[in-house]
């Protein structure tokens, strides 16, 4: 799976684990991605999309169309 969401371009963070002792050692922070499968009715096709779930909340908020046409203008394929 991707590690970054198409729509927000949420990707990875890093940072350091830190234990009882204070001893560190570097971590990786993940955005909570899923892929899920919109119906594009302006194509009568399905697309699916590797998004955070920030990224699901605002494809609920704009509508997919306007989501893909924001995926696209950032120069990916959809």
């Amino acid at each position: 799976m991707a590690t970054y969401c198409q729509l927000t371009g949420a990707k990875p963070g890093f940072g350091n684990s830190i234990s009882h002792s204070h001893r560190r050692t570097s971590r990786r922070f993940d955005p909570n991605l899923q892929r899920k499968r919109y119906w594009l009715p302006g194509e009568g096709r399905y697309v699916r999309l590797t998004l955070s779930v920030r990224g699901i909340r605002t494809v609920d908020t704009i509508g997919v169309t306007a989501a893909v046409a924001r995926i696209r203008a950032r120069g990916e394929k959809v």
